[in-house]
């Protein structure tokens, strides 16, 4: 037994997404990495037909693999014009080799002809931790509502950023920057929503090192 914080192991190889959990994280005193601090980390297919299935397989398959830890999330963008697309298919949009610009390069072309009224969209993202036996300890999910602007503005934060509009603010999340992110995400809202677990878990013992 150790009193050195509990690890938690980020199950992702996105920095920009791994950065921003891992600042949301250090208020609660875990050590956290992400998977590119393990040279044996393996990829996990996202193969589930839910945002919730793939954060699950994601989190166990990862923390059996490494034998820590790992929360892992999966999350996307839902449209109400394209009926829920891209949704699950949010990083490969616009195919295999897809890009930020190429995801949305395509969301422009399909909603060329959608009036603002009818652009909204949501944010969507569900959270799982496993226990290095590969048993899903903890879940949460968080959604944010937004719209699709006509043209990307602003240069903060990833994916579909430059596009989705916070309606309150009438401003992009490319335009908002980190702190409100921080505050609004379907990110932030799905990780508060998971902490207070993730608290209980380390203070009855069951996250020390082995």
């Amino acid at each position: 037994m150790t009193n050195r914080p509990p690890l938690l192991v980020i199950g992702t190889t996105n920095l920009a997404k791994g950065r921003e959990l891992a600042e949301l994280l250090a208020p609660f005193g875990f050590r956290v990495q992400t998977l590119q601090e393990f040279a044996n980390a393996i990829e996990v297919p996202e193969d589930g037909d839910t945002f919730a299935a793939n954060a699950r397989t994601k989190a166990s398959q990862q923390a059996s693999n490494l034998g820590h830890w790992v929360l892992a999330d999966d999350s996307g963008l839902e449209v109400d014009a394209l009926g829920g697309r891209p949704g699950i298919y949010s990083a490969r949009y616009s195919g295999e080799n897809a890009t930020d610009e190429t995801n949305n390069d395509l969301l422009l072309s399909e909603l060329a002809d959608t009036p603002t009224e009818k652009r909204g969209a949501g944010y969507y993202c569900h959270v799982a931790v496993s226990d290095p036996q590969g048993d899903i300890q903890a879940e949460s999910s968080g959604i944010c509502r937004g719209r699709i602007r006509t043209e990307r503005a602003g240069t903060n934060g990833f994916g579909y950023d430059p596009l989705f509009e916070i309606l309150e603010f009438h401003r992009t999340f490319g335009e908002l920057g980190g702190r409100v992110k921080e505050a609004l995400s379907h990110r932030a809202r799905a990780m508060r929503a998971i902490v207070p677990k993730l608290v209980g878990l380390a203070g009855s013992g069951g996250m020390n090192d082995e």
